[in-house]
């Protein structure tokens, strides 16, 4: 399996509190029918930090299953405790995902050095791919190119990065330290096209939960060499990216597939529903994008 193209974060969905399989498995069916290039269980967007240990493996398992090889499946298995992420990787593994997606450190705010001796530490129990998750505004730290550079060349199951600073110097700092080998992937929905065209290879993307068809289309066109139509479709995408963080992720994406009518809108404390002002701001955006009936 490689990783290229886009990924899509998925959503937990939820009802009466627990993991809702059917509409989990059902949305996964959904997404590789409008042509996802591959599903990412238990990222930020999953709600992973509010998953217990056996929810984690449960959402792991249940998209493996689903899946059944047509995609390859990056299982989120990140944690501030490198303990905690070695058991999570190991899960992922134990489950047949294709790799692990492996947050920085957050909260303790590790050096560059803690960094290297995190990942380091993990790989050495548990051998399979791993695409590491900068997201500095999450975790309040920045894995730096250098860094990536040095565990590219030192860690063989470091194979990429899901890159989310949204700074493109950062992502044209880290494909000249690391080389044409290393995936970097957009961790951000803005910035896939200007990625993909310095030489990223994809996206980890939040909109595709509720537009697989059109981010797939997008990392399709580009690599088919039709710039245009990547550059239409980045424009097309631009007010629902947007939309997609009118409050924190997921609030706004799981609104949104509530809307359309793929899973119930449940969010687990301390997430909470949009408010109304922000959420009906959101339904004219999905209306206006054919995703929803506005009512008149």
């Amino acid at each position: 399996m490689t990783f290229n193209g886009a990924f899509t974060a998925l959503v937990t969905p939820f009802s009466n509190g627990v993991i809702d399989e059917e509409s989990y498995r059902k949305l996964i069916e959904w997404q590789i029918k409008e042509g996802i290039e591959g599903l990412v269980p238990c990222g930020t967007t999953g709600e992973s930090a509010t998953l217990s240990h056996a929810e984690h493996a449960q959402v792991v398992k249940i998209c493996v299953d689903q899946v059944k090889g047509r995609v390859p499946v990056l299982a989120g298995s990140g944690s501030n405790s490198t303990k905690e992420a070695i058991e999570l990787t190991k899960v992922a593994k134990q489950a047949k995902a294709d790799g692990a997606l492996l947050i920085t450190p957050y909260y303790n705010k590790p050096t560059q050095e803690g960094l290297v001796a995190h990942f380091k530490a993990v790989a050495k129990e548990v051998s399979i791919p791993l695409i590491l998750y900068n997201v500095p505004g999450r975790t309040c730290v920045n894995l730096l190119p250098e860094t990536l550079g040095r565990l590219f060349r030192e860690v063989p199951e470091v194979k990429g990065v899901k890159e989310a600073t949204g700074n493109l110097s950062q992502v044209s700092e880290v494909l000249e330290y690391c080389g044409p080998d290393f995936i970097v992937l957009s961790g951000d929905d803005f910035t896939v096209l200007p990625t993909l065209a310095l030489g990223g290879k994809g996206v980890i993307s939040v909109v595709s939960n509720i537009v697989p068809d059109k981010m797939s289309m997008l990392c399709r066109s580009f690599r088919n060499a039709d710039l245009g139509k990547a550059q239409d479709l980045h424009f097309e995408l631009a007010p629902l990216c947007r939309a997609m963080f009118l409050e924190t992720n997921p609030g706004p994406v799981k609104t949104s597939l509530g809307l359309m009518g793929k899973i119930k809108t449940e969010l687990r404390l301390p997430m909470v529903r949009m408010q109304s002002n922000t959420e009906a701001r959101l339904k004219d955006i999905l209306g206006k994008a054919g995703l929803i009936t506005l009512k008149k």
